[in-house]
Protein backbone atom coordinates (compact mmCIF):
# COMPACT_ATOMS: atom_id res chain seq x y z
CA UNK A 1 0.00 0.00 0.00
CA UNK A 2 1.59 3.23 -1.10
CA UNK A 3 0.41 6.83 -1.12
CA UNK A 4 1.75 8.21 -4.37
CA UNK A 5 5.48 7.63 -4.10
CA UNK A 6 5.73 7.54 -0.32
CA UNK A 7 5.86 4.15 1.39
CA UNK A 8 3.31 3.68 4.14
CA UNK A 9 4.68 4.32 7.61
CA UNK A 10 3.16 4.19 11.05
CA UNK A 11 2.95 7.98 11.08
CA UNK A 12 0.95 8.03 7.83
CA UNK A 13 -1.34 5.29 9.13
CA UNK A 14 -1.94 7.25 12.34
CA UNK A 15 -2.92 10.29 10.27
CA UNK A 16 -5.29 8.17 8.16
CA UNK A 17 -6.79 6.68 11.32
CA UNK A 18 -7.43 10.13 12.81
CA UNK A 19 -9.00 11.31 9.54
CA UNK A 20 -11.23 8.22 9.42
CA UNK A 21 -12.37 8.79 13.00
CA UNK A 22 -13.14 12.43 12.22
CA UNK A 23 -15.20 11.25 9.22
CA UNK A 24 -16.91 8.62 11.45
CA UNK A 25 -15.52 5.80 9.29
CA UNK A 26 -14.69 3.47 12.16
CA UNK A 27 -14.09 0.42 9.95
CA UNK A 28 -11.24 2.19 8.15
CA UNK A 29 -9.92 3.44 11.47
CA UNK A 30 -9.85 -0.10 12.88
CA UNK A 31 -8.06 -1.37 9.75
CA UNK A 32 -5.42 1.35 10.19
CA UNK A 33 -5.11 0.51 13.90
CA UNK A 34 -4.62 -3.20 13.11
CA UNK A 35 -2.01 -2.39 10.47
CA UNK A 36 -0.16 -0.14 12.94
CA UNK A 37 -0.14 -2.93 15.54
CA UNK A 38 1.11 -5.43 12.96
CA UNK A 39 3.90 -3.10 11.85
CA UNK A 40 4.92 -2.46 15.46
CA UNK A 41 5.03 -6.23 15.87
CA UNK A 42 7.61 -6.53 13.11
CA UNK A 43 5.54 -6.90 9.93
CA UNK A 44 6.34 -4.93 6.81
CA UNK A 45 3.77 -2.58 5.28
CA UNK A 46 2.97 -5.14 2.57
CA UNK A 47 2.50 -7.94 5.14
CA UNK A 48 0.37 -5.70 7.35
CA UNK A 49 -1.87 -4.81 4.42
CA UNK A 50 -2.28 -8.46 3.40
CA UNK A 51 -3.14 -9.64 6.93
CA UNK A 52 -6.79 -10.23 7.80
CA UNK A 53 -7.92 -9.23 11.29
CA UNK A 54 -11.71 -9.54 10.97
CA UNK A 55 -12.18 -12.76 12.95
CA UNK A 56 -9.75 -12.00 15.74
CA UNK A 57 -10.95 -11.09 19.20
CA UNK A 58 -9.01 -10.13 22.28
CA UNK A 59 -8.79 -12.65 25.08
CA UNK A 60 -10.58 -11.63 28.27
CA UNK A 61 -8.48 -11.09 31.39
CA UNK A 62 -8.90 -13.90 33.86
CA UNK A 63 -9.77 -16.34 31.09
CA UNK A 64 -6.25 -17.08 29.95
CA UNK A 65 -4.77 -20.55 29.74
CA UNK A 66 -5.26 -23.79 27.88
CA UNK A 67 -8.77 -24.47 26.66
CA UNK A 68 -10.19 -21.06 27.53
CA UNK A 69 -10.89 -20.24 23.91
CA UNK A 70 -13.53 -22.98 23.79
CA UNK A 71 -17.13 -21.94 23.91
CA UNK A 72 -19.24 -22.75 26.94
CA UNK A 73 -21.63 -25.61 26.40
CA UNK A 74 -25.31 -24.87 26.70
CA UNK A 75 -27.74 -27.66 27.54
CA UNK A 76 -30.54 -28.46 25.11
CA UNK A 77 -33.90 -26.78 25.58
CA UNK A 78 -35.98 -28.40 28.30
CA UNK A 79 -33.06 -30.26 29.90
CA UNK A 80 -32.99 -30.46 33.68
CA UNK A 81 -30.17 -31.85 35.81
CA UNK A 82 -30.90 -35.22 37.45
CA UNK A 83 -32.27 -35.27 40.99
CA UNK A 84 -29.76 -35.38 43.81
CA UNK A 85 -29.61 -38.63 45.75
CA UNK A 86 -31.33 -38.77 49.12
CA UNK A 87 -28.61 -38.79 51.85
CA UNK A 88 -30.76 -41.06 54.07
CA UNK A 89 -30.82 -43.82 51.46
CA UNK A 90 -27.34 -43.50 50.03
CA UNK A 91 -25.37 -46.71 50.35
CA UNK A 92 -28.44 -48.92 50.78
CA UNK A 93 -29.93 -51.46 48.40
CA UNK A 94 -33.55 -51.40 47.25
CA UNK A 95 -34.48 -53.95 49.88
CA UNK A 96 -33.31 -51.86 52.84
CA UNK A 97 -30.10 -53.76 53.50
CA UNK A 98 -26.79 -52.02 53.77
CA UNK A 99 -24.49 -52.63 50.82
CA UNK A 100 -21.23 -54.41 51.42
CA UNK A 101 -18.12 -52.69 50.38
Amino acid sequence: MRCGRMPVTIKILQQRMEEAVAALDFEEASRCRDMINAMRGGATAVEAEAARFEGLTRQEPGAMGLGTSQQKRTPPAGWRPPARPDPMTAGRSRHGRKRKG
